[in-house]
């Protein structure tokens, strides 16, 4: 049976180990000890328990388990690289890494410093946590995987696959630069708003909220143009980006977006990783980011009071 170790035991992490488990030999591993009966309500609203194999890094660290096939990062972008190199002794360096952060941020520097393949997964499930053992799968979405270099195409065919026989929709591509930014782009105009404003992804479309997401579309319509990177449709318009990111909203409506979900725990939020790229390709290129900045800005000063 195929190993899998999952570090980081969050929202999309504890998704993963609850779909693969029944396929494959799943290890969770977090930085605390987490009960090992999960409970995971599907977008049906069904809940359903589940024993994992939840461990810490310091069990992991004491008694290794057998050799991974493969570990997926599942934590924050920025905690990335600290999680692997906290493991990174006890498993050969070839081992296949699956990465699954938000953001642009730690997909480059680990596909540079990894001497195995490193695979990006971008993934639209939407997914929050209601406590230590419950986790909601707010929505299914489609999850593409592939590398940065384009060459570890048979590998990402292997992972889509086990993730589709998981339940979990999962296309291999050779694009997996451009989607990361496309998913960057959605994220900017999602994560921040709701963070601020203590709402779900559905009520971006009041009118309270519209104008402020068409206004972050519009900065990183330009800046995607400057990047040289298509909306999923294969156009660069403003109207193709709007499209795109009302379309998301509207598949996660009832979704308690990642960055919001650290504001109520009082955590950093991924703000570096997703507005971060945004604005130095802004400023590389020329082109008008003042939106991301003051969200930005915003987020800092929510993030100081924590």
């Amino acid at each position: 049976m195929t190993s899998h170790w999952i570090l980081g035991p969050g929202a999309i992490g504890r998704l993963l180990a609850h779909s693969l488990s029944p396929l494959a030999d799943v290890t969770l591993v977090g930085r605390r000890a987490l009960p090992a009966q999960q409970t995971i309500t599907t977008p049906e609203g069904e809940p359903r328990s589940q024993h994992l194999n939840v461990i810490t890094t310091s069990q992991l660290l004491a008694k290794a388990p057998a050799p991974p096939a493969c570990v997926h990062i599942t934590t924050k972008a920025m905690a990335a690289e600290a999680a692997l190199e906290s493991v990174a002794s006890i498993f050969s360096t070839t081992t296949p890494l699956v990465l699954w952060q938000n953001g642009f941020l730690a997909q480059p520097r680990l596909t540079e410093l990894w001497p195995g393949p490193v695979l990006c997964a971008t993934t639209t499930e939407g997914a929050y946590l209601t406590g230590d053992k419950n986790l909601v799968h707010a929505g299914r979405g489609h999850t593409f995987v592939g590398d940065l270099e384009n060459r570890h195409g048979a590998l990402a065919q292997q992972i889509a696959h086990q993730l589709a026989q998981a339940g979990l929709a999962a296309t291999a591509v050779d694009d997996i630069r451009s989607r990361l930014w496309q998913k960057l782009a959605v994220n900017a105009a999602i994560n921040p708003l709701v963070a601020l404003n203590g709402i779900r992804n559905g009520e971006l479309r009041g009118a309270a909220y519209a104008g402020r997401v068409e206004a972050v579309v519009e900065e990183v319509a330009a800046i995607m143009l400057a990047e040289g990177v298509q909306a999923p449709n294969g156009d660069s318009g403003l109207d193709d980006w709007l499209a795109l990111a009302w379309d998301v909203i509207e598949k996660t409506a009832n979704n308690k977006a990642s960055m919001l979900q650290d504001v109520e725990a009082k955590r950093l939020t991924e703000r570096e990783a997703i507005l971060g790229p945004l604005i130095g390709s802004g400023e590389r290129h020329e082109v008008g980011c003042e939106v991301l900045r003051g969200l930005n800005r915003e987020l800092a000063v929510l993030e100081a009071g924590f």
